[in-house]
């Protein structure tokens, strides 16, 4: 599949399909209006039988216009034209592929990208198109046997149109980082939705040696569970022990900046299978514990998204690897860890596994690293699942700035996040009579507490933790499948930070 960017009138195109949007009450877009002159009348006339009313998301298609050198004309409802916003264009986007891939179409050009958005530029408008296209198109047949016949789109070629041709260079920016922000996405999506007996720690440091393998400026670095032992690692250690995949500490170090810069230093949760441990979840819906390693497929992928750019920045990606399973050698309730920063837990859980092992990652980090800010990104807490569904991922921070960035940084490439307190209150929740700090606080805001626990280990650095337990996947039925988050939040806070290190 390929993606352009170019200037031109929708009437003129030769095309199979060109795709262009009519607003609620009937009302043609620019670029609808000038077919239906060209087509004398044509999309008013269809409009008055009432065939499209233009709400948002509903599509039409037609055939074999009048003057119009094009096959196929898709109509696109984009709801009131006032109201016409960031999720009416992502909305109008989505209904235009999901349109395209019922028809023989080879080639495409989409004129939704004229629509005007109010405060988005072409720039943003061509990589929304092209993240919320892509994301519709994307499909994991990998493991599904020689027999099965892949569902492919016959689209070849689509190609986004911009108002003027002084729109081009920023709509062929907005291109470059939207190819490889959509091509992060996918490769944490294949990442997620592999089983776990294929996706394993080993799998995962292998992805990272093949990342390096492809990019000069990533060097990658993986211990093995003997050099974790003796740098201390007892609580990372203390949930692999029930496995037998072997765990995996993989260290990437992109260098785009000068060597003196401070890098920005990613942390994600590789646990790639969670059956709880000793405290063994439940059956139903256990096959998705698969995704508890989304935290680490999106920092071996935003690590991608940064090469494939080759932003001017330094970038660190972490990722500790294992599995969490009931064996007995694997943590009991009520055992006591070491951590690698001397900190002692006691486990009261056994499946709050990815905090134990997230907290000797950031102690490795705050060692070997002066990181400018570290992120660290997990599917930690089912109750930040309840708290906010699956829209937004939690946020939670001891840098009020690093907090606001990250939070704009999903605003505008629509990969929200909304920020939960970390309050000192929340910590004595976690006190324990015969350790440093108990690993659960109990029912009650299980996200805070989580969150709290990390923090012990992050206070002098800027750090930020998102909780992807309810945005990293979706569940259950045939839709079900990792949705490849943050990875846009990361590449958009990653691509902002550039733009403000050029300027400084």
């Amino acid at each position: 599949m390929e993606y352009f960017v170019k200037s031109g009138h929708s009437s003129k195109q030769r095309a199979a399909c060109v795709i262009v949007g009519i607003f609620s009450r009937r009302k043609p877009s620019a670029s609808a209006n000038e077919i239906d002159t060209a087509s004398a009348g044509v999309i008013s006339s269809v409009m008055r039988r009432g065939d499209m009313d233009g709400d948002i998301g509903q599509t039409l298609m037609l055939h074999a216009l009048p003057n119009i050198f094009a096959d196929r004309v898709l109509l696109v409802g984009c709801g009131r034209e006032r109201d016409f916003d960031e999720t009416a264009f992502r909305k109008a986007n989505a209904a235009a592929a999901r349109a395209l891939q019922a028809t023989g179409s080879i080639d495409a050009v989409s004129f939704l990208t004229e629509i005007e958005v109010k405060g988005r530029d072409p720039q943003w408008k061509i990589k929304q198109a092209l993240l919320t296209t892509t994301d519709r198109f994307y499909r994991f047949d990998r493991c599904k046997g020689d027999s099965a016949v892949p569902k492919t789109i016959k689209l070849e070629r689509l190609t986004f149109n911009v108002e003027r041709r002084s729109d081009l260079p920023a709509g062929e920016a907005g291109l470059r980082e939207g190819l490889a922000i959509s091509q992060g996405v996918a490769f944490a999506k294949d990442l997620g939705n592999l089983p776990g007996n294929i996706c394993t720690p080993t799998y995962l440091a292998d992805q990272a040696r093949e990342l390096g393998r492809r990019n000069s400026k990533v060097r990658v670095k993986i211990l093995e569970q003997a050099e974790m032992e003796k740098l201390g690692m007892g609580a990372l250690l203390s949930v692999s022990k029930g496995s037998r995949q072997p765990p995996k500490f993989i260290i990437m170090e992109y260098q785009g900046g000068k060597k003196e810069d401070k890098p920005v230093v990613l942390v994600g949760k590789g646990l790639t299978f969670d059956a709880g441990g000793i405290s063994i979840k439940p059956a139903a819906k256990m096959d998705e514990m698969k995704y508890d390693m989304c935290g680490g497929a999106s920092t071996l992928a935003a690590l991608q998204v940064v090469a494939d750019l080759d932003l001017p920045i330094n970038v660190v990606g972490v990722v500790p690897a294992s599995e969490n399973l009931p064996d007995g050698a694997a943590n009991k309730p009520g055992d006591i860890v070491k951590s690698m920063a001397g900190i002692t837990i006691e486990v009261l859980n056994t499946d709050a596994e990815g905090r134990l092992i997230l907290c000797d990652a950031l102690t490795y980090v705050e060692r070997n690293y002066d990181p400018e800010v570290v992120i660290d990104m997990a599917t930690l807490t089912g109750a930040c699942v309840v708290a906010l569904g699956p829209h937004a991922s939690g946020l939670f921070s001891n840098t009020s700035a690093l907090a606001r960035k990250l939070l704009a940084a999903g605003d505008e490439i629509g990969d929200r996040a909304w920020e939960l307190p970390l309050w000192e209150d929340y910590q004595d929740m976690l006190r324990s009579p015969f350790a440093d700090v108990a690993n659960v606080g109990g029912r009650d805001a299980g996200a805070i507490t989580a969150a709290c626990f990390l923090h012990r280990f992050t206070r002098k650095m800027r750090w930020a933790h998102l909780d992807i337990a309810g945005s990293a996947w979706i569940s259950g039925g045939m839709n079900k499948g990792s949705t490849g988050r943050p990875v846009p939040l990361l590449a958009q806070f990653l691509l902002n930070h550039a733009a403000r290190h050029g300027n400084d």
